[in-house]
């Protein structure tokens, strides 16, 4: 079937890229079983709001700035029996997100290897599948964003959209050292964050560590404070992935 290239142009010049790509085959569909004019137009217009449903999709989870390596986890893919700490229950009373709804925080902590990014970058996907904005940042690039804000376009255009964002998720907190300035702009993010977007936090230290890691106990506590505010904490344990793999 050949389509009226004015047609076309109309659609391409309304920005109507939906319908441009599906009119041929709605045309056919509608012609075989003779559907009504109205029928024909709600086909259409399902088509483009498909179209920019899918866009807007692709689009906030380029944003999020998942590893590439990682961007494909899901919760259905992690293996619940290696962990102690977190139920497969538990995570599936997470996925209504009631508790990104009340702006509550998700902390994940334990050792290395036990999938807290993999359980992480799952549950956030999801999210941004029900429509949720997020961004994700490993803690050391965070550290470097926030000290560079100010100078680099690129890192305030970023920080911009964590500020924005109604999920952060900080991952490795800990995994590295942080200095005194970087722990001041990590506390005055955290706590703009505060009762505005929920936080979920991966770390290997335990809360009793921070203050050391921090350098600071007053300001340490002022930050576990807002994060504990309206949290939920899981402590979790079990086998490394990664070092079970290579025994296995």
């Amino acid at each position: 079937m050949s389509l009226s290239k004015d047609t076309l142009q109309l659609l391409d010049g309304l920005k109507l890229k939906g319908i441009h790509t599906e009119l041929e085959a709605i045309i056919e569909e509608a012609e075989g079983r003779k559907v009504s004019y109205l029928s024909f137009l709600g086909s259409l217009l399902e088509s483009e709001v498909q179209y920019r449903k899918s866009r807007r999709l692709q689009r906030n989870l380029n944003r999020t700035h998942f590893p590439d390596q990682k961007r494909e986890k899901r919760v259905t893919n992690y293996d619940f029996s290696r962990v102690n700490g977190i139920s497969k229950t538990e995570t599936t009373d997470l996925q209504d997100f009631g508790w990104l709804y009340n702006r509550q925080n998700l902390l994940f902590f334990g050792p290395s290897g036990i999938g807290k990014t993999h359980l992480a970058i799952a549950l956030v996907r999801e999210a941004v599948e029900a429509g949720y904005t997020a961004c994700f940042e490993r803690a050391t690039n965070l550290m470097q964003i926030l000290k560079t804000c100010q100078i680099q376009r690129k890192a305030q255009f970023r920080i911009n959209r964590i500020r924005k964002a109604d999920l952060v998720i900080i991952d490795e907190v800990g995994y590295t050292p942080i200095e005194r300035k970087e722990a001041n702009l990590f506390f005055n993010l955290v706590s703009e964050l505060y009762e505005r977007s929920s936080i979920i936090i991966t770390s290997n230290k335990v809360f009793s560590l921070w203050a050391e890691m921090m350098g600071d106990e007053i300001m340490t506590t002022a930050m576990l404070d807002r994060l504990l505010h309206h949290a939920k904490v899981f402590n979790m344990n079990g086998d490394s992935y990664r070092l079970t793999g290579k025994e296995e």
